[in-house]
């Protein structure tokens, strides 16, 4: 017998007491980076969300879609600013962050799920009134919100008619003003909510490092408790801090794990699900 079929029969095997796990189980996706950019790697994204749906994972994507604002924003002749890496959102820039967000890139992915055989449902945090925000109040940035509610029954009733649920994460104010919300943070606060088995962050590096140039030191499981000696010894730093306070944040909130994975991998998402070694970091 040919051994690819048998290497195949090996790994569908190895799958099947995942797919049982999971199955009737919530995992929620924060998808970004250069996965959501790459044509290659957004059809291996769309793949594995469609693959997992279709074995009973109740699938909830939450995407950013910051190269596209910023397409955007040059388009009209308007510079994108960040202060602190917060994109500053004066009036005119929270319009274009919703017709970007909430239209264009939503519905793009609702129609790319679609085309793999899934059935997707875009929505905003403004549905249902499910994400709720006050102005950030650390710096100055405009229209960016911290969140003050999140009610996920749009989510759950999408979910229960047998849709994937895509999520744009802007939010309303108490004085109907729309908040631009960083899509990490909102992402593990919907986790959190749904009561999620899994919170998957989807990066462009492939988890944390001991040493932040060879990805041989990949730390394949961090105890959350674990984080601050390793942000105090500069194992995590820069950027990574705060993805992993929101993965830590959603631990803390009940969810069972969270993963960081590197999603410049094809399938990486299913190879974290779906096999013995797993991918990426895990926190737990």
């Amino acid at each position: 017998m040919d051994s690819s079929h048998i290497s195949r029969a090996d790994i569908l095997v190895q799958a099947l007491p995942y797919i049982q796990k999971y199955a009737g189980r919530t995992v929620v996706i924060k998808y970004g980076g250069n996965a959501m950019i790459n044509e290659e790697l957004k059809d291996a994204v769309m793949t594995d969300l469609v693959l997992l749906s279709q074995v009973g994972v109740q699938v909830v994507l939450v995407h950013g879609g910051g190269p596209e604002i910023s397409e955007m924003l040059g388009k009209i002749g308007k510079e994108s600013k960040f202060v602190n890496g917060l994109r500053y959102t004066d009036e005119e820039t929270v319009d274009i962050v919703q017709m970007v967000l909430a239209g264009k890139v939503n519905k793009d992915l609702v129609q790319l799920l679609e085309s793999h055989g899934g059935r997707a449902l875009g929505i905003s945090g403004l549905d249902g009134r499910m994400l709720k925000a006050k102005k950030y109040e650390k710096a100055d940035v405009g229209f960016v919100g911290e969140l003050t509610d999140v009610d996920v029954t749009v989510i759950r009733d999408a979910v229960a008619a047998g849709y994937i649920p895509v999520v744009a994460t802007i939010a309303g104010g108490e004085g109907n003003e729309v908040y631009n919300i960083n899509a990490d943070t909102a992402a593990a606060r919907l986790a959190a909510e749904l009561g999620a088995d899994k919170f998957i962050l989807m990066t462009d590096i492939a988890g944390l490092l001991r040493d932040k140039d060879d990805e041989s030191t990949l730390i394949p499981q961090v105890q959350v408790s674990e984080v601050p000696r390793l942000k105090k010894s500069g194992i995590i730093s820069g950027g990574m801090i705060p993805k992993i306070d929101c993965c830590v944040e959603a631990v803390r909130r009940g969810v069972r794990q969270t993963n960081i994975i590197d999603g410049r991998t094809p399938h990486a998402i299913l190879m974290e699900m779906l096999t013995n070694e797993g991918y990426g970091t895990m926190f737990i």
